[in-house]
């Protein structure tokens, strides 16, 4: 979840400049990027894509051994060394064993699909039924190591991906405390973001938007309650695809609302992330919603160039008041969005939409204390509610919350049951978003709404938490549930920034084409530079 779309105006302190400065404070004049440049030999996987790489594994250039092995090193050398982007919260011991399997198959004439040998990471909040635990960065959880695998994770394996490691991220999801620091927790400690290592990279899904970014993995996968994939992608410069809630099932992953929860792919490319949301759609008898679902096995078919073409499409227009250089890019990708072909209308969604957020806040709150409680009922962690994860965490205060509290925790904790009229009202002006976007769509004959996805990132601030730096779009498609792609606008000092796309419930496939054809026409994904501060 995205914390700032619910708390606001803090103030501005950035950290961890001084280890990039001389001992008189002056700037490294190399090139920072040159710093941490890692030598693999022959082998460069940078910004490579998934069908690269499997078209190198089958022409017997590569091994998938040989690519996991290229990623730890990067890890090695950039996550846990060099720049220490902090990242990667742990790294799964039989990563190599997997892959080693997946060439022995292939080598027999057996892919089990697109991602056969490709390593990915995923988020702590995901469980995996080997050595790996899933705590949520929080140390109340360490030891829980699941019984079995989430859905998805079942899926990954059936696939033939190699699950590489679990990925930092905002402790529960960046729903503990009104004043936390996206992408930190009190298990992982603080990722940085690798365009600036000043600069936050956003959460919840802080980990996978760094990893990434910085080429430590192929692909990756977040989890999103209120902008938790697209704004860690935007900030990063990924592609991050928040699925209509039920196209991936939830089960197995540690949750916050059972009305907007949705993990989903983050990735360098439109296309690599079609291919994983396609192989992860499906319906779960453990997730009941996925049972309703719509959903294509094979979303890249939408990847073509012309996917703007005769579209008419809706811009937040309240946009074009925010920072000057972020406003240049938006008019910019306006102009790209005309010129291949579709129609630009402004609209004014967000006027309509963020009355509905402090329902939402509430509807977050009671689902929160009931689905956390009902996954440590069954889990293998040592605490067993969240009263006991609040217990344990002012019993360990100087170690669990050494720079902010857990206010969100404790509300969460106060409230009644799903029962509560107060939660039953909240809900129905919540999940009203639902309508509006509908009605909008279809009063303007609009195929979606679109605008930045959200503001700049901010500095790491763990005294005085984050701070906000713009507009958000994510809270329309979070509230109803609907499908939300964000991709790379550009960069400003340096500091990507991403142009969302959304739509109503189910239209994946038509947003991946309007994606798609936008990132092909602009092609503004940069590889970070590692700077030192911004």
């Amino acid at each position: 979840m995205q914390r700032r779309n619910f708390i606001k105006n803090s103030s501005l302190a950035g950290i961890g400049i001084m280890s990039f400065l001389g001992v008189n404070g002056t700037k490294l004049e190399q090139d920072p990027i040159e710093l941490y440049e890692v030598e693999h030999g022959d082998i460069d996987l940078k910004e490579t894509t998934i069908e690269l790489l499997q078209h190198k594994m089958s022409t017997g250039d590569l091994t998938s051994v040989q690519i996991t092995k290229w990623y730890l090193k990067q890890i090695e050398a950039l996550d846990k060394t060099g720049p220490s982007l902090n990242s990667i919260i742990e790294l799964n011991k039989e990563a190599l064993f997997i892959a080693s399997v997946m060439d022995a198959e292939r080598a027999s004439g057996l892919v089990r699909s697109m991602l056969h040998g490709i390593p990915i990471l995923i988020k702590d909040n995901i469980d995996t039924a080997d050595s790996m635990m899933t705590t949520a960065g929080s140390l109340a959880l360490m030891g829980n190591i699941a019984s079995k695998d989430a859905h998805i994770v079942k899926l990954l394996r059936e696939s033939g991906a190699v699950l590489l490691g679990k990925t930092n991220l905002s402790e529960f999801a960046n729903f503990r405390s009104t004043h936390s620091t996206s992408g930190w927790s009190s298990r992982g400690g603080q990722t940085k973001m690798p365009y600036a290592l000043n600069r936050n990279t956003s959460g919840s899904s802080s980990g996978t938007g760094a990893a990434i970014a910085a080429n430590l993995c192929a692909i990756g996968i977040g989890t999103e309650t209120d902008g938790s994939i697209v704004s860690p992608a935007s900030i990063n410069a990924l592609v991050g695809i928040k699925p209509t809630v039920g196209l991936w099932s939830r089960s197995g992953i540690i949750p916050i609302s059972a009305t907007q929860d949705t993990a989903g792919p983050m990735c360098r490319t439109v296309k690599d992330a079609a291919i994983l949301l396609g192989i992860l759609a499906g319906k779960d008898t453990n997730d009941a919603i996925t049972l309703e679902h719509k959903a294509e096995k094979d979303y890249t078919k939408f990847c073509t160039p012309d996917g703007l073409k005769g579209k008419r499409l809706g811009i937040e227009k309240s946009f074009f008041n925010g920072n000057v250089e972020v406003v240049a890019l938006l008019k910019e990708a306006i102009e790209v969005l005309k010129k291949n072909g579709a129609t630009v209308v402004e609209i004014d969604l967000l006027k309509l939409i963020n009355p509905l957020g402090s329902s939402e806040y509430q509807v977050l709150q009671y689902e929160f204390k009931d689905g956390l409680n009902k996954y440590l009922a069954t889990a293998n962690a040592k605490v067993k509610s969240l009263t006991e994860i609040v217990a344990y965490n002012k019993q360990h205060a100087k170690e669990a919350m050494p720079y902010f509290k857990q206010e969100l925790l404790e509300m969460c904790d106060e409230k009644g049951d799903l029962n509560a009229k107060e939660y039953k009202e909240a809900l129905v002006t919540s999940t009203s978003a639902r309508k509006v976007i509908d009605d909008l769509l279809e009063q303007n004959n609009l195929d979606a709404f679109c605008g930045t996805t959200t503001g700049l990132s901010w500095c790491i601030d763990l005294v005085n938490g984050d701070y906000d730096t713009g507009f958000s779009l994510s809270s329309p498609s979070a509230m109803s549930g609907y499908p939300h792609i964000t991709v790379p606008m550009g960069t400003v000092h340096n500091l990507p920034i991403g142009f969302s796309f959304c739509g109503t419930s189910y239209s994946e496939g038509e947003l991946i084409a309007m994606a798609y054809a936008y990132e092909q026409a602009t092609k503004k994904r940069e590889k970070p530079k590692f700077l030192p501060y911004v």
